[in-house]
């Protein structure tokens, strides 16, 4: 599939945003088997990105809509990633193809409380109406029964989002032994601890200055627990607080490692973690 030009951004910053995309992709399913999720490029005047899902369930308008996003490319695909990242589905950037992204009202629910509403504005507030439909109610005439695959389709993408939760509480393995070097690592920001470096912490002048380390906690594509340390490279005239020229990690991004090593590893209330360093990301 060809890759679309992204507006605003030049084509080297384009280039490693597809290279960190098909990382992100790498060990998920074809689309011909799962489906695939659609990061769709603002158009007609449209100007934030929208989220969508191809399924290979429907034989006809198999791309729904399911929400959007942000203005910028880059939110928007941590939106995306951070939503879908246990899921099994790809997520590709697209442009907007008017004749398979038009509604044709198959998703319009006709009864019941929220009748006048489509199905995807209704998993976002109550999911286990749309559940209901799904597996209770009973098609009488065809058009219903489309209606029903539709709903069927956005309960795998609510399943996709819960799925996340479960593996967050799983119990974790390490990923390998002391001293051994891992690579191509996907992994995701679930924590961020700040901490002052004892060490570099000193007095410069006649003003105390802090060199505050972020102590982040990740997780791969399988749930694997993943502590790394970023040290400081500014100082902080606070304690606690990062340099405005430090980069702040946050939960949610997605952090692609081209190489590290084991520092070491250690279990915590039956919970088992890795220790990186002399980590190396791709940019």
């Amino acid at each position: 599939m060809a890759r679309p030009v992204i507006p605003g951004m030049s084509a080297d910053e384009q280039l490693k945003l597809y290279e960190q995309l098909q990382h992100y992709n790498a060990e998920r399913d074809s689309y011909k088997v799962a489906g695939v999720y659609l990061l769709v490029i603002p158009h007609d005047g449209k100007k934030c990105y929208s989220l969508w899902c191809y399924s290979p369930t429907l034989e006809r308008n198999p791309i729904l809509f399911i929400q959007d996003l942000s203005e910028q490319i880059q939110e928007s695909l941590r939106l995306a990633t951070s939503m879908f990242f246990y899921s099994k589905r790809k997520l590709l950037i697209v442009e907007y193809n008017a004749k398979r992204m038009t509604s044709k009202g198959d998703d319009l629910i006709g009864f019941g409380k929220y009748r006048g509403h489509y199905l995807y504005e209704i998993l976002q507030i109550d999911p286990a109406y749309v559940v209901w439909i799904a597996n209770k109610y009973t098609p009488r005439i065809p058009k219903q029964e489309r209606f029903v695959q539709i709903a069927r389709v956005y309960v795998s993408v609510y399943l996709d989002r819960i799925w996340q939760k479960k593996k967050q509480t799983e119990t974790s393995h390490y990923l390998g032994k002391k001293g051994q070097t891992v690579k191509d690592l996907t992994l995701k920001v679930s924590h961020v601890r700040l901490e002052d470096d004892p060490y570099k912490t000193g007095v410069q002048g006649n003003e105390p200055v802090f060199y505050v380390n972020q102590i982040v906690g990740l997780t791969d594509i399988h749930g694997n627990r993943v502590i790394i340390i970023f040290p400081a490279l500014y100082p902080s005239l606070v304690s606690g607080q990062l340099s405005a020229l430090e980069h702040a990690y946050r939960a949610g991004e997605i952090l692609h490692v081209s190489t590290a090593r084991i520092f070491k590893i250690f279990e915590y209330r039956g919970i088992k973690y890795t220790r990186l360093y002399y980590v190396r990301l791709k940019r």
